[in-house]
């Protein structure tokens, strides 16, 4: 019976590898493992009379009603032409230094990402965006790739991120779990907000990293990020692009971080002033508005699919002894904290090239955060470290999914071997932040604890 919790996970994994669809093979194993456990008599089948609750608890959490809320945002702004505006009048303003059309780049893909909040939406977006346009101004293909797909990556910590709203609701249900394992009676618990306003310093570390190394590279190899002779944007046309979804994205965090709203209401106030600012400018009609609701309803059933799968999984995972396991295994390493935080950091990156962060989110953080987390580990840190740790995994190769998002787009002139070079240095700067976040944890809970009068 100890082994079955392992053979589950294996059998996630190599049907995974094998190409089947995330949810079902979440639910299928879980499933078809109970059944198996049920006939030998080593699983109690009562475990499955939860899964109704499972489902529906998922559905009607109103923390997660802000998912479709902040895609139907970000899908107004890509099909709104909006992000393509603003790096058309960023590049303008910044193309004549060397370096200046990848600064505009990331800072175009940061404000992307703080609006999409969908690492792979990005990393497409900016893809058929500005990389065309940085290999026609004599970029070096490698920096240009890894530039994207390092600024791409950002909507995995930047908020308001659909990676940090799942997050944030695991998280939360962690820490009351492991303050009832350690007899604690707690009133206190961590909201998404709390994690939106623990991400903001260690984002902007990170977009500060990416600037310094693009501009290191054009200072040292002008010729791999030359300058672009552009006509130059006027302050008008550059204020007309660049403040109005910088003041929707303001209004969405403002809300939060000034307690008026919660993440779902300040979603809903996003999603209503993208498609008023979408409408201001014209580009948007009826056949966008179609194309927006489709695709906010097929990525909102597939978020939700491998939520109800994930849960199914766990359950049964639960009732086999897995949570147990895993706990006796932390024991009997005698790792200490700092240790069983190295060990599950490591896993979690690895994972990352076969699970997209729904599943690690859904499957492995409620089975160690608990475990973490009862050990004193702050929660919103542990929640950053995590979301930076998938962020560094997506972006390594070879298995790194925004690989693949980038390479999808790319043109058939960029060989991936150059692609995999461009994005190394960037994987060095994302390893910095997580060294950097684990020995100064006050980056991270600094400002909620302010905000929050602690």
């Amino acid at each position: 019976m100890i082994e079955i919790p392992l053979l589950m996970f294996l059998a996630v994994c190599v049907f995974l590898l094998a190409g089947f669809p995330v949810a079902l093979t979440l639910a299928g194993v879980g499933l078809v493992f109970a059944t198996l456990g049920t006939l030998l008599g080593v699983f109690d089948v009562s475990y499955l009379s939860a899964i109704p609750t499972r489902i529906f608890g998922t559905i009607g959490n109103e923390t997660l009603i802000a998912v479709p809320l902040f895609i139907l945002m970000g899908n107004i702004l890509e099909r709104a032409r909006i992000a393509e505006d603003l790096l058309k009048n960023m590049a303008q303003l910044f193309g004549g230094r060397p370096g200046g059309l990848g600064v505009a780049v990331i800072l175009v893909g940061a404000l992307l990402a703080a609006s999409t909040g969908i690492v792979g939406a990005t990393v497409v977006t900016m893809g058929l965006l500005s990389l065309p346009s940085m290999l026609r101004a004599g970029y070096s293909p490698s920096l240009a790739s890894g530039t994207i797909c390092a600024t791409g990556t950002l909507g995995q910590i930047i908020p308001p991120s659909i990676a940090l709203v799942l997050l944030g609701d695991v998280i939360a249900s962690a820490y009351q779990r492991a303050q009832l394992q350690l007899g604690v009676i707690n009133t206190a618990t961590v909201s998404v907000g709390d994690l939106f306003i623990g991400a903001l310093i260690p984002g902007m570390i990170l977009v500060g990293l990416y600037l310094a190394w693009v501009l290191l590279v054009a200072r040292i190899w002008p010729e791999k990020a030359p300058a672009v002779q552009s006509e130059g944007a006027s302050l008008g046309e550059l204020l007309r692009a660049l403040v109005p979804p910088f003041l929707l994205i303001m209004l969405v965090l403002g809300s939060i971080l000034a307690g008026a709203a919660t993440p779902t209401e300040a979603a809903g106030v996003g999603a209503i002033g993208a498609l008023l600012l979408a409408l201001q400018r014209g580009g948007m009609d009826w056949a966008k508005l179609h194309e927006v609701g489709l695709s906010t309803m097929r990525i909102t059933s597939m978020v939700f699919l491998i939520l109800i799968g994930a849960a199914i999984f766990t359950l049964v995972f639960r009732g086999f002894g897995g949570e147990e396991l895993v706990q006796t295994f932390f024991e009997r390493m005698e790792l200490g904290p700092q240790g069983a935080l190295l060990l599950v950091m490591a896993t979690i990156f690895l994972l990352g090239f076969i699970l997209d962060f729904i599943e690690i989110t859904f499957v492995v953080v409620p089975i160690v955060g608990p475990i973490l987390l009862a050990m004193g580990f702050d929660p919103i840190w542990l929640a950053i470290m995590v979301a930076v740790n998938l962020q560094t995994s997506f972006l390594t190769p070879p298995f790194g999914f925004a690989l693949f998002y980038l390479r999808g787009v790319a043109p058939e002139g960029l060989q991936t071997s150059a692609l995999y070079r461009g994005v190394i240095p960037f994987v060095g700067l994302q390893i910095s932040l997580l060294v950097l976040l684990w020995a100064i944890p006050d980056l991270v809970t600094w400002l909620p604890g302010l905000l929050r009068g602690q």
